[in-house]
């Protein structure tokens, strides 16, 4: 027996809700941009792992170090009654880059949760495995949050909660939006990017960041495109992190100048997002990230739209 799941990349934050907002993407070319994780029949434990980025993971073999896709593993086995467990081998197809602020770790983590899940016969709720995911998650970032994990895990557009009976709830998101994300090709620590942020905000600050998020969330009940790209503005990490990332602040100059709608940082970055109603403005921009954002060979950008499943 050997059962497979896919978790797609993610984008945390989407500007104006930082922690609390996050959405699936997908390339519209039919790539997939996420990771695999595959779990089958075996005499005894084991861990595998390939695929373009996992030369930038921990070598377990060599190294004796966990990777965190076998963290998932104990961590289920854990919560799993003893008379239900049994050996297996579980296998990451790594196709993320790590630090990329495009939810790596938490693509990663849901993958390998949703196999688990489904190879011991679905013995956890999508509740309970949401949780355990957000614990994983916050292991990796230094603190429990949900706006990667709970996107790639249940798609659209999701709006974290108050209470752990429904960590999350989806959001009707504008179907015509071509979302283009320009990885640079460096890496960028989620807990570090975390860490720079101000303790605390003036009230000002926290106002706009509720107005701005309030007004967002009604513009995407009600349609209305031009408010909701009106609200988009990050007024709590942006500022912080926008010195961080290399090129960010004149290629959004550039973004502008192409007329595309809005431009902000995925996650915790480098990665970039902008947003157009225009495909033909949307490879454009694609031209334009090619040559002013990206840093090495690594880098690339992919037109996507929102992943709904």
């Amino acid at each position: 027996m050997k059962v497979t799941a896919f978790a797609p990349a993610s984008i945390g934050n989407i500007s104006v809700g930082f922690d609390v907002l996050g959405a699936a993407i997908t390339p519209i070319d039919g790539s997939k941009l996420g990771d695999t994780v595959s779990v089958s029949n075996a005499d005894s434990f084991s861990f595998e792992m390939s695929g373009p980025w996992s030369n930038k993971l921990v070598n377990v073999e060599n190294s004796g170090k966990k990777n965190l896709v076998q963290s998932c593993a104990e961590y289920f086995l854990e919560k799993l009654p003893i008379e239900k467990r049994k050996p297996f081998k579980i296998e990451l197809y790594k196709n993320m880059p790590v630090g990329s602020g495009l939810g790596s770790s938490a693509s990663s983590i849901v993958a390998a949760f949703v196999a688990l899940n489904q190879f011991f016969a679905k013995p956890f709720n999508e509740n309970e495995l949401l949780i355990m995911m957000g614990n994983l998650e916050g292991s990796v970032s230094g603190s429990i949050h949900y706006d990667n994990v709970a996107p790639a895990f249940l798609g659209g557009i999701q709006l974290m909660t108050l209470t752990k009976e429904q960590i999350s709830v989806p959001i009707p998101y504008f179907e015509n939006w071509y979302w283009v994300l320009a990885y640079p090709g460096i890496s960028l620590a989620t807990s570090e990017m975390r860490s720079i942020l101000p303790e605390k905000y003036e009230r000002n600050v926290t106002i706009e960041y509720g107005r701005n998020l309030a007004t967002f969330i009604y513009a995407s009940y009600t349609k209305n495109e031009k408010l909701a790209i009106e609200a988009l503005k990050d007024v709590l990490a942006e500022p912080y992190r926008k010195s961080k990332i290399p090129n960010f602040e004149s290629t959004c100059k550039k973004l502008e100048e192409i007329e595309m709608l809005t431009s902000g940082i995925s996650g915790s970055g480098p990665t970039l997002f902008s947003i157009t109603n225009d495909l033909d403005k949307a490879k454009e921009a694609k031209k334009l990230l090619k040559k002013y954002y990206l840093q090495n060979s690594e880098g690339f950008v992919h037109i996507c739209k929102i992943a709904n499943y």
